[in-house]
């Protein structure tokens, strides 16, 4: 028997995206009780919650990767993040190199510390910030846009296309006959991808004739015999990938430690007087909230077994490691934060052969930019005047943060 013919998990026939959007944790905290790989109509899509079943499927070589059908729309093909063999190969081998650890730390300080300084200077001696919008954000789309080669592009604009393309994306919702249940929900990305068109081509251009050490140039040139490039339409759906994922999860990431730390002012205390424990903070953040939430599938190559459930061939299964970060199976009070939680590898990077290939850089970016902040304001705290409200199913993070503290 599956999940979509048992009459106890009737209840997810009204589970809707904007519960999902608002507050994903309660229908995930059930369906890891009851059904940790389990159908849900909302999203047209069977979708694995706990740590042991994502782990499972983003690893097992009975699944290859595929994108959603509200990513591939966004996204197009080939996207390096839904693709398989060759082409995967290729893609990551476009990527990777400039990523690398030993090739990050030769440049990532000179790239985001004076990106962090700058934003820090344009109000540390206001007393009050609302720092998504006016630091975790912004050090993030910079620090990724100027490695990409996008230095002439203003901080808005890229988290305006990276807003877009998030929304787009989780414009995931289906109805009784599988189809989008709101197509309209897709032209404001596909307004970011024409305006990011229309000023990266100029650049592809130039970089086709005199390459450059940006990292666009480097995905045109790299690997390729002498005297060709790769086609701009074969890259841009990875641009398109690294324009949202890459852009947001840094900020959010370094957003959503920040709540946490907020939610413990005894151990936010610690990690200003002990910058050594950022980086542990961080981990403990992304884990708390993951940033890329549940953004990516898994389709089943054979006819497979998991959890239970009978998958035929050419099953998707949308992994929510999220989720998984949440499995009460694995973790003491999931929901708490807590600096000093035992070293737990955790799923906010992903798993397999399509785990995230900006770990390194992006955990970096986020150190940075926390060891720079707390050391322009140490006695930060939360504005307790403001909420702070978490939005997002297939990426999350706060919509806000407004701080305070004395000059």
């Amino acid at each position: 028997m599956t999940t979509t013919e048992r009459p106890d998990l009737a209840w997810l026939d009204e589970v809707t995206m904007t519960q999902l959007e608002r507050n994903p944790y309660e229908v995930y905290e059930r369906l890891r009780a009851e059904a940790p790989l389990a159908f849900v109509p909302v999203l047209g899509s069977y979708v694995a919650s706990t740590a042991e079943v994502c782990r499972e499927v983003a690893t097992s070589p009975d699944f290859e990767a595929v994108i959603t059908p509200a990513g591939g729309r966004t996204f197009g093909h080939p996207a390096i993040i839904g693709v398989n063999g060759d082409i995967h190969a290729d893609l990551r081998s476009m990527v990777e190199p400039a990523l690398q650890p030993a090739e990050v730390d030769r440049w990532i300080d000179d790239l985001v510390r004076p990106i962090a300084r700058r934003y820090l200077e344009r109000f540390e001696n206001d007393g009050h910030a609302e720092l998504v919008a006016q630091y975790c954000e912004p050090v993030s789309v910079r620090s990724l846009g100027d490695l990409l080669g996008l230095q002439d592009v203003d901080s808005d604009k890229l988290r305006e296309w990276f807003a877009k393309l998030s929304r787009s994306f989780t414009n995931a919702a289906v109805d009784e006959n599988g189809e989008f249940a709101n197509p309209e929900g897709f032209a404001e990305g596909d307004q970011a991808k024409a305006e990011i068109r229309a000023v990266v081509d100029p650049l592809i251009d130039r970089w086709i004739e005199h390459p450059d050490d940006s990292a666009i140039s480097h995905w045109l040139h790299d690997g390729m015999p002498p005297g060709q490039t790769r086609d701009r339409e074969y890259i841009y759906p990875t641009i398109y990938v690294y324009l949202l994922g890459a852009m947001q999860e840094p900020g959010h990431g370094m957003a959503s430690t920040l709540v946490g730390l907020f939610s413990r002012p005894e151990q936010l205390e610690e990690v200003v007087d002990d910058p050594a424990l950022i980086p542990r903070a961080i981990s403990e953040g992304l884990r708390w909230t993951s940033p890329i939430w549940s953004a990516t599938a898994r389709i089943s190559t054979k006819p497979v077994t998991v959890a239970g459930v009978d998958l035929p061939a050419g099953t998707p299964v949308m992994l929510s490691y999220g989720s998984a970060n949440h499995d009460t199976g694995k973790y003491e009070a999931p929901s708490r934060y807590d600096l000093h939680r035992p070293p737990l590898p955790h799923l906010a990077f992903g798993a397999g052969n399509h785990a995230c290939a900006g770990i390194y850089f992006a955990n970096h970016v986020m150190r940075i930019a926390l060891e720079e902040l707390f050391e322009a304001i140490p006695n930060l705290e939360r504005d307790t005047r403001e909420g702070v409200e978490f939005w997002g199913w297939g990426f999350r993070g706060p919509t806000s943060l407004h701080v305070t503290w004395e000059v």
